[in-house]
């Protein structure tokens, strides 16, 4: 399933948020530094600790090969500062408890899940270049292997 707001070479929405280890961090302040911005519904559950730790295990060559690694999550910073703790995550964590980012960049919307029909955090992964533009978009993905995929297709 496709991103419903955007596509590949469109312009990222501001936005500024606060993470668990770097202070505040923004769309502004990233300009000319290319990053993944990847979205999971909450910390320490077993396919979000999953997918951290997938990035914190091959951070070394997606930082090789020019980007930044942002993980996004309505969970606010002291349990972002547990699960890094807890998983030594070397990336920063920011906090969207008010879901406006979320809803920003289209992620938190209309969700089913074993016939249940909601609305939450879809698990998703953009690149953005140097400019601020969508590089790559990667909505609706499977938290187990998707680091490794990311990395083994697109990470030179």
């Amino acid at each position: 399933m496709a991103n419903p707001i955007f596509e590949v070479g469109d312009r990222v929405p501001d936005w500024k948020l606060e993470s668990d280890n770097e202070g505040e961090i923004s769309s502004k302040r990233l300009i000319g530094k290319k990053y993944i911005l990847y979205f999971y519904p909450k910390d320490d559950t077993p396919g979000c600790t999953k997918q951290a730790c997938g990035f914190r295990d091959e951070l070394e060559s997606i930082n090789a090969s020019g980007y930044t690694v942002i993980g996004i999550s309505p969970d606010g910073l002291e349990s972002h500062e547990d699960f890094r703790e807890k998983y030594d995550l070397n990336f920063p964590l920011v906090s969207d408890i008010d879901h406006n980012v979320a809803k920003s960049f289209g992620v938190w919307r209309e969700k089913k899940n074993y016939g249940k029909t909601y609305v939450g955090l879809v698990r998703s992964t953009f690149f953005v270049d140097e400019e601020g533009k969508f590089e790559q978009i990667h909505d609706n993905v499977r938290a187990t292997g998707h680091v490794a995929r990311l990395v083994k297709k697109f990470i030179k």
